[in-house]
């Protein structure tokens, strides 16, 4: 993930608690203890607009990448410009009010860079099913990668207004696990020892150009584009350090 350094005398305060994590930051950085807030710029899709046609059509991939994407990163820098003033300033109610903002679209920022990662096109191994210790894991929990997305498509269906569905390690219990996330909230704001593997974004701008209204078509032919060996391999890292994953 491309990013720019800028100084500074402070870091963020509580905004992404575990998001830090998820910019790349490591696990033993504190909020306390960072010197340096970071900027962010849009990442590079590794495919093209078009390529995952016909379950996402090129037009959302180039406004949900282009516009969408690029709104949360640019309102993200601009908020930590803002919280680092206001830091240096000692302004606490701007401080708080930032907080929001700086969650939000750090957020948006977070997931979104997971997404793009979970898709792939099918002659590059889209809609694979999951394979290797992934797959065994699913099973040991789900009985099957079709139990999983039948479940993911349920919670994602059901998710009221806008938000994620996601399938993460819990790091803790040593298995996977299915959650949904409000709005732009990353996974990790429900626990530091929850990984992200795979995520969809069920806002309405994710599928609305295309599936109209009809959110249960546009969960059930994602799964034709997405990327099962990029779970499989965030999957075997995470779990590098566990001794019965």
């Amino acid at each position: 993930m491309a990013s720019r350094t800028l100084l500074s005398r402070k870091t963020l305060g509580t905004m992404l608690l575990g998001g830090a994590a998820g910019l790349g930051f490591s696990r033993g950085v504190g909020l306390c203890h960072l010197r340096k807030v970071q900027t962010f710029s849009l990442p590079n899709l590794p495919y093209d607009y078009s390529a995952l046609e016909p379950a996402i059509s090129g037009e959302i991939m180039r406004i949900h990448h282009q516009k969408h994407h690029q709104a949360y990163v640019t309102n993200f820098n601009k908020a930590l410009e803002q919280l680092e003033e206001a830091m240096a300033k000692g302004d606490s109610s701007t401080i708080v009010q930032l907080q929001s903002t700086s969650k939000f679209n750090g957020g948006g920022h977070i997931n979104y860079s997971i997404f793009w990662k979970n898709l792939a096109p099918v002659k590059e191994g889209g809609g694979e099913p999951p394979k290797g210790a992934l797959g065994w894991a699913i099973d040991d929990v789900y009985g099957s990668p079709e139990a999983v997305i039948r479940k993911m498509n349920a919670e994602g269906a059901a998710l009221q207004g806008s938000g994620w569905v996601w399938l993460a390690l819990d790091k803790e219990m040593k298995k996977v696990r299915i959650e949904t996330t409000a709005n732009q909230d990353p996974l990790v704001t429900k626990g530091l020892h929850l990984v992200p593997l795979l995520g969809i974004d069920v806002w309405e701008h994710a599928y609305y150009l295309q599936y109209k209204n009809v959110k249960a078509d546009y969960l059930k032919n994602i799964w034709n584009v997405i990327n099962w060996n990029y779970a499989g391999e965030v999957y075997d890292k995470a779990c590098a350090g566990l001794e019965h994953p």
